[in-house]
This record gives C-alpha cells, sequence and structure tokens, in this order.
C-alpha cells in the first residue's frame, strides 16, 4: 500500500510543476530566446562580411588579372621565352647562394 501512495504522489507532482519550476523554466526560455535572437544577429552580420569581403577579393583578383595581361613583364616572356627562363634560372642561383651564406 506504501508504494500505491508514493506512486500517486509522484504522478500528481509531476502534472503540476511547483512555482519555482514554472519561474525557473520561464527564466531558461526566456534566455534561450535571447540567446537565439543575438545569435541571428550575429550570422547576419557573419554572412554580410563574408559577401562584402569575397566581392572585394574577386574585384582584386580582376585588376590583377588585367595588369598582368597588359604588363610589359608578361609581354617580353611571351616574346623572348629563352631569355625570360635565363633571368628566372639566374634570379634563382642568386638567391640560393644568398640564402646558403645567412
Amino acid at each position: 500500500m506504501a508504494s500505491t501512495t508514493a506512486n500517486s504522489s509522484t504522478k500528481s507532482s509531476a502534472n503540476s510543476p511547483s512555482p519555482l519550476t514554472e519561474k525557473t523554466t520561464e527564466a531558461l526560455h526566456k534566455a534561450v530566446d535571447s540567446l537565439a535572437e543575438k545569435a541571428a544577429g550575429q550570422e547576419e552580420k557573419l554572412r554580410d562580411s563574408a559577401t562584402h569581403s569575397a566581392e572585394a577579393i574577386a574585384k582584386q583578383q580582376k585588376e590583377l588579372q588585367d595588369k598582368w595581361q597588359n604588363s610589359k613583364v608578361r609581354s617580353y616572356a611571351s616574346e623572348n621565352p629563352v631569355a625570360a627562363a635565363g633571368i628566372a634560372f639566374a634570379a634563382g642561383v642568386l638567391v640560393s647562394t644568398l640564402l646558403r651564406r645567412s
């Protein structure tokens, strides 16, 4: 009989939570909602920043490609490939020599 009384009191307390539990639950729900709003705002800012950064990088890449296409170095290397390879080789030897001494 004692077990029946204990089960019925457990069931009745599960159906009607205490005022402290209700207040705690409400406070936690408000905290979670507040955090969700803040996170959504930060996510939006992050997405905007990423979009602007991607656009800026694409613009810089396009400018650099245009500069390379119109550069004298590119035209010289296209017109004189053997000389360009020789200059690159000499520069590599020079840099290698300087780095070995350090």
